[in-house]
Formats: structure tokens, C-alpha cells, sequence
């Protein structure tokens, strides 16, 4: 059954006024008391309620306008599924947004507030959140249409699965297989385990339970050479089991394989070994397939995921969000982001970046009328002479050294300057020592970052460069609400706890705009 539409009152009554006067601070609650009916417009909540396939049997279902304003309100209260509902019971902030003043029964269940947010997810409607704040920003006239200023950073999201090396990443893979086969047959996990030959992994820890020294080196090929044994042993163990057990097993077992294939190499003796380095892709955690090593710079290692944000530097708006895996480099989130906002019909005049995202699609493939800001990388100042001192002639394509030599040159190739001729420069000596002659890289985009240093030489270049600041201001106030570790397991779902921390960011610009003061002075 599809459900109806939301239709709250619009004007506070008397009670509502006097719970609006008492709230001194979390200001959201009164914001989105007075603008829900225009931010869950009848429009935005025809979209919503096409998540529900149409049914003649079963209860009306809740509407999905309250159920997207408790999605927000959880995430900026930062509470749990079950404190939601108690939320809707207990505070009277959260009934006064929801309309449920003085209740004496949850406005809705923990179950279903979970299947909206997989329709949510699914229907890449938690997209539609962050728009539907940016369509509310545009009817106010300081929020007004125009080309959009940009900038793009990241910061560290740790994982929210359990981060374990080679032996315990197959000890829990072989723990999940026994536990789901003694679920399947009512039966004590220890009493499988010793049935499969097991028993090693059954214990609270795997490591207490193999007690070895692990500072010998002797003793954890033992140790990973039994647990190897074990895992062979399982594998044949489930292949007596009843098919639907088999197949309860199966997926637990393959992350088992996985680990080994990826951490061990088996020696001409048969003896197993750890491989020397991290695996490419390497998975790091039973629990959430995606969470992978990465770094946010030299000295700074995530285990998990990276967050991104597009922030509006004229308005302070989020226009866009992405996760990736922390061993993904930055630049990849571009092509996620650019499919944002070309939803949005918004045209990109501006972009303001770290290096990390030169390589992007955005950069790459820009138009003339995209303006880049970022800081170019240096060029190592030597004892000869460094790359700038050769002259780049780009309608002719060619190449000037020092001495006046011209060479072709072409975007990501290497010029290399005939040694004949270098030998008998008498600038030789400041330019290489090269028996082969002097060589020169050419950037793919070797004229982008000449623009670069040459912008970054002068006070308004320089003050160009610093407006990328708010985009690192806007990470800190999403990451004071998310916090630094993910609530949820895998990309999607965390891709969707970053939407609705957008909009709840989106939602505070706008409580703060000079437009919509006069609303709370009024309410006062």
C-alpha cells in the first residue's frame, strides 16, 4: 500500500511556541519545525512515497517524510536505532518535529525506520536529501543561482569492522563458518568445532589459545602452518554438510581463501610463509569486505575509508559527497562526484584543490571556462639547471634550452636533446653530466601547472589559494558530527551517513542565513 501524504500544521500552536522559547540550543529542531512543509514539499514527498510498490493488502504505510526527518534527526543527535524511538517517546524536541507531541506510542518502529533506510539507499534517494536543501537554498535570494566556486577535500573515515592480521583474519573467517553450522543445527559452537577438527579457533582469542612466542620468528611459521592445517581441514569438513549449510558456509570459507591467497606464499618445501609487504587490495577485516590500508599523507595511515567533500565557497553549501577505500586515490571520487552535479544543472566555474586530485577526470577533461586553484608541485632547485629554465613554446610545440637549442616536445612525453650537441654546449657543465645529453619530462598537463607557479608567485594568487580553507572547515564540522570512525560497514551504507551529515550542514547554513533570522526573532 503506498503511503499518504505527510500534511503537518504549519503554524506552531501554543504548546509547540512554548517548546520552541524553551530550546536554548540545538537550534535545528526549531529550524526544521518551521521550513519541514517546505522541505518535504507535496512534490519531494510523491518521490518518496515511489519506494512503495502499490499494494491493496496490509497498513498504510508510515510516511516517508517523517521517517527522512528522523533520518536527519539521528544523525544530528548522533543517536542509535533504538534511541530513536525512544527519542519520539521521551524528548519533546524531537516530537515537536515530528508531530507527535505527548505520545504514548512510537510514531513508528525501529523496523521500519531500518527498511526506509534501505529504500533509501537503493533508490539513491539519500542523494535526493542533499538536493532538496541546495532547491530550499535557491528560493532564498542570497542563495540565488550562479555558477558554482568549489572546492574539494578529504579527510580520514576509519572503518567500523574489526582490523586483524593474517592469523586472526582466518581464524574469525573459520570461527563465522562453525557458528552459522551450529545455528543451522542447534548446536553448542565448540561441539561443531571439535567435530571439524577446530578446536583452535573456538577459544575467545586464537592467539591465547596457539600460545607461541611471537617474536620468533620459528614459532609463527608454526603457528600459520597450523592454522593453514585447520582451514584445509574445514574446507573438506564442510564439504559433507547438508547443502543449505554448505551454503551458509560457503561465503565465510571464501574470505578464509581470500586471506591466505593474498598474506601467504607456500615455499618449494611446503612450508608457508608470510609475504614480505601488504598485498595490493589487501583486505584488512572480516566483518566489512571494503575497509583497506591507506594514508591521508606520510605520516598518517587510515584503516578504512576516505570522505569527500564538494563545498560551495559562495554559499557554504555542500553540493556533493564521496567515500572511497583508503587505498584509492583521491582523484577517482571525481567521477561520483561530477554524476552529483550534473543532477544539479549546475555549471563549474571554479575548482579549488590539493594535488592529490590533479590527476582527476575534472582536471583532465576540463573546459576553457574552468578556472583550477591549487598549489602546483615544486621543482627541485638543483646545482644545474632545473626544468624551468627551458622555455615552452605551446603554439609551436618546441622546446628552448638555455644555450637557444629547440627541440619538439609533446604532452607526457620525454625530450631528449641529441648528446652530440650537448657536448659541445658550453653550458654543459650547468646542465647535466650525462654522457647521453640533457633530458626533459613534460607533464600531460605541463601548462596547467605552469599557470600554477606562476599564479602562486603573487599576493593574489596566494590569497586565491587560501580560499580552499573553508573546504577544510566544512570536513571539521562533518567530522565533529560523524565523528572519525564509520557507524556503518561497507561503502554504500557509509556513502549514505555522509549524505545526511551533508544535509544536516546544508540545513545549519540555512538556519543561519539573514533571510530566515526574521522566522526565529518571530517565533521568539
Amino acid at each position: 500500500m503506498r503511503p499518504s501524504s505527510w500534511q503537518p500544521p504549519i503554524e506552531p500552536s501554543s504548546v509547540e511556541q512554548n517548546i520552541i522559547i524553551r530550546i536554548k540550543r540545538a537550534k535545528l529542531f526549531v529550524f526544521l519545525r518551521h521550513h519541514r512543509h517546505e522541505l518535504f514539499d507535496d512534490a519531494f514527498q510523491e518521490e518518496l512515497a515511489a519506494l512503495y510498490a502499490p499494494s491493496l493488502r496490509g497498513q498504510p504505510p508510515v510516511p516517508p517524510a517523517r521517517l527522512a526527518l528522523a533520518t536527519i534527526l539521528q544523525a544530528y543527535t548522533g543517536v542509535s536505532d533504538d534511541e530513536v524511538i525512544e527519542a519520539t517517546l521521551m524528548d519533546r524536541r524531537w516530537q515537536l518535529v515530528l508531530d507527535c507531541l505527548d505520545t504514548e506510542q512510537a510514531p513508528f518502529s525501529k523496523g521500519t525506520l531500518v527498511a526506509f533506510r534501505k529504500r533509501l539507499i537503493e533508490a539513491q534517494k539519500d542523494r535526493r536529501l542533499i538536493e532538496r536543501t541546495i532547491e530550499l537554498a535557491s528560493q532564498i535570494q542570497e542563495f540565488g543561482a550562479r555558477a558554482l566556486r568549489a572546492a574539494l577535500d578529504s579527510s580520514p573515515l576509519w572503518g567500523a569492522g574489526r582490523v586483524e592480521d593474517t592469523y586472526n583474519l582466518i581464524g574469525h573467517a573459520l570461527k563465522k563458518i562453525l557458528g552459522v553450522v551450529a545455528k543451522q543445527q542447534g548446536r553448542e559452537l565448540v561441539e561443531i568445532g571439535h567435530e571439524a577438527g577446530a578446536d583452535v579457533v573456538c577459544g575467545t582469542s586464537l592467539k591465547a589459545t596457539l600460545d607461541r612466542d611471537w617474536d620468533q620468528s620459528r614459532q609463527l611459521e608454526e603457528a600459520l602452518n597450523l592454522v593453514l592445517k585447520v582451514l584445509q581441514t574445514v574446507e573438506t569438513w564442510v564439504q559433507t554438510l547438508q547443502q543449505d549449510e554448505v551454503e551458509l558456509a560457503e561465503p565465510s570459507l571464501e574470505i578464509a581463501r581470500q586471506v591466505k591467497e593474498q598474506d601467504v606464499q607456500i615455499d618449494e618445501n611446503g612450508k608457508a610463509r608470510l609475504i614480505k609487504g601488504v598485498a595490493k587490495d589487501r583486505r584488512i577485516s572480516v566483518e566489512d569486505a571494503e575497509m583497506r590500508h591507506g594514508r591521508k599523507s606520510r605520516c598518517v595511515r587510515v584503516d578504512g575509508y576516505k570522505r569527500h567533500v564538494l563545498h560551495d565557497l559562495d554559499t557554504g553549501l555542500i553540493r556533493a559527497v564521496g567515500v572511497t577505500p583508503a587505498n584509492v586515490p583521491e582523484a577517482s571520487v571525481t567521477e561520483a562526484i561530477s554524476t552529483d552535479l550534473a543532477r544539479q544543472a549546475i555549471c563549474l566555474k571554479e575548482l579549488h584543490i590539493d594535488r592529490a586530485y590533479l590527476s582527476s577526470h575534472l582536471v583532465r577533461e576540463r573546459s576553457h571556462e574552468l578556472e583550477v586553484y591549487c598549489k602546483a608541485w615544486p621543482v627541485r632547485q638543483g646545482k644545474r639547471f632545473s626544468k624551468q629554465a627551458f622555455l615552452l613554446d605551446w603554439d609551436r610545440q618546441i622546446i628552448r634550452c638555455p644555450a637557444e637549442q629547440e627541440m619538439p616536445f609533446v604532452p607526457g612525453g620525454v625530450v631528449h636533446f641529441p648528446k652530440d650537441t650537448c657536448a659541445r654546449c658550453p653550458l654543459k657543465t650547468q646542465c647535466t653530466t650525462s654522457a647521453k645529453g640533457r633530458s626533459v619530462s613534460i607533464h600531460p598537463d605541463e601548462a596547467l601547472l605552469l599557470e600554477l607557479r606562476e599564479r602562486q608567485l603573487a599576493p593574489e594568487g596566494r590569497a586565491k589559494l587560501r580560499e580552499r580553507v573553508a573546504v577544510e572547515h566544512t570536513l571539521a564540522h562533518v567530522g565533529r558530527w560523524q565523528g572519525r570512525r564509520a557507524r556503518y560497514r561497507g561503502l554504500r551504507k557509509n556513502l549514505f551517513d555522509l549524505r545526511r551529515y551533508a544535509v544536516v550542514h546544508n540545513l545549519h547554513v540555512l538556519a543561519r542565513s539573514q533571510s530566515l533570522q526574521v522566522d526565529f526573532q518571530e517565533a521568539a
